[in-house]
């Protein structure tokens, strides 16, 4: 067919945080109020390129800043397969939509983790693309380091490979190796290194053990397993929650000229508020903090130089209830369970490499647990593909299908 509209008329979802003329771009906040968008933003442009129809928007946490959407003053978003707990974010809304089966995919995008958290608490392929390999909006291309990819969260391999597939039909990015279309599993055999636990904390047993199930499976499959301590540089917490802080600074401070005169920065909730607190309180730390995040890129590549793919926890423990990570709460409780929470996901955001979350595994309530697969920059087609082998050896169950499901 046409090029890039292999997708037409599958209906689809989009975040509301990028802008698709005739709709309001809310970020999750009541700090403002949005008009509708005048005309698409790059990243819808091309999203609607490839023939999906976008019934709507999705709710986020506020400015995608919480891994948890709950909001001191409306319902927050819950996880289909237990309304009790949280369904991840910020791409909860995309999340909750697709696990539910309402529609196939939906638009999801990452900035610490935003595409991976909510596929892995709602079972779903979440796929973070490498940096660059999809066109984001204005916003994204002007951050001093761009952790932000979008993407899409979906129930199968094949339809985020296809997804892929067709995005890259209508924007190709030259410096990278093409995707491609990929239909079938892996045939050569990879070097796997395995990671349990983050730096300084330890993964829970449930979550621990879905991994090394994964990670027996891969081995059984031919692949050279071998564990290794996190690869993650020092300082970088710190500095990944200083950068997150100064984006929070930027909405804040910004947030009049950015969103129009109705913003009022007295209504944004205790996360984002804390957030710009805790790097005004360290402003004069956050240059060394950036020059270590943009040279994480290289302490990755040497890492891949000797490993093909790092299999590790998508989060240090399973789904929380809602209520865990409530904005109402003080920001350094939040901070606190969310960097708990978190730990393993920020790293590909600074590095720009390729990471996919797949539902391995299940909690003793049933509720998903997800694995990630992250590769070096540009490794897409080699994720999909290994994807496709878990995915044939250990079919991901789904809402639709959970009592046939093990």
């Amino acid at each position: 067919g046409a090029a890039g509209a292999g997708l037409t008329g599958v209906p689809t979802l989009v975040k509301d945080n990028v802008d698709v003329a005739g709709m309001p771009t809310q970020h999750g906040t009541t700090a403002f109020r949005a008009e509708p968008a005048g005309v698409h933003g790059g990243f819808a442009q091309d999203f609607l390129a490839t023939g999906l129809v976008p019934l709507g928007k999705t709710r986020l946490s506020e400015f995608g800043f919480s891994a948890s959407a709950e909001y001191p003053d409306a319902d927050p978003v819950r996880n289909p397969w237990d309304p009790a707990y949280s369904s991840g974010a910020s791409s909860a809304g995309s999340a909750a939509f697709v696990a539910a089966g309402v529609v196939p995919l939906a638009h999801a995008n990452d900035g610490g983790g935003s595409i991976r958290i909510p596929a892995a608490a709602c079972g779903l392929v979440g796929l973070k693309p490498t940096r660059g390999r999809l066109r984001g909006d204005r916003l994204v291309q002007l951050m001093p380091v761009r952790i932000v990819a979008d993407g899409v969260v979906t129930r199968s391999v094949r339809d985020t490979a296809a997804f892929l597939r067709e995005a890259e039909q209508v924007h190709r990015n030259l410096t990278l190796a093409p995707i491609g279309d990929v239909r079938r599993p892996l045939r050569r055999h990879l070097r796997v290194a395995v990671v349990t636990d983050p730096p300084g904390r330890r993964t829970d047993d449930e979550t621990r053990e879905t991994l090394l199930r994964t990670a027996g499976l891969l081995e059984e499959q031919g692949h050279r397993v071998e564990e290794v301590e996190a690869p993650v540089p020092p300082h970088f917490e710190e500095d990944f929650a200083l950068y997150w802080g100064s984006l929070a600074f930027a909405m804040v401070s910004g947030g009049r000229h950015t969103f129009g005169r109705s913003f009022d920065p007295a209504l944004v909730d205790n996360l984002t508020r804390g957030l710009k607190q805790h790097t005004q309180r360290r402003a004069h730390r956050l240059p060394a903090a950036i020059a270590r995040l943009r040279r994480a890129r290289r302490t990755s590549a040497r890492f891949f130089a000797d490993h093909d793919v790092v299999l590790t926890p998508v989060l240090g423990h399973t789904t929380p209830q809602l209520g865990h990570l409530a904005p109402t709460q003080s920001f350094d409780e939040i901070m606190g369970r969310l960097v708990d929470w978190v730990c393993f996901t920020p790293l590909q955001n600074a590095t720009g490499d390729p990471a996919v979350s797949l539902p391995m595994g299940a909690t003793a309530q049933g509720l998903p647990i997800g694995v990630q697969v992250a590769g070096p920059w540009g490794s897409e087609r080699t994720l999909l593909e290994l994807a496709y082998a878990l995915e044939e050896a250990r079919p991901f169950r789904r809402i639709d299908r959970v009592g046939e499901s093990s």
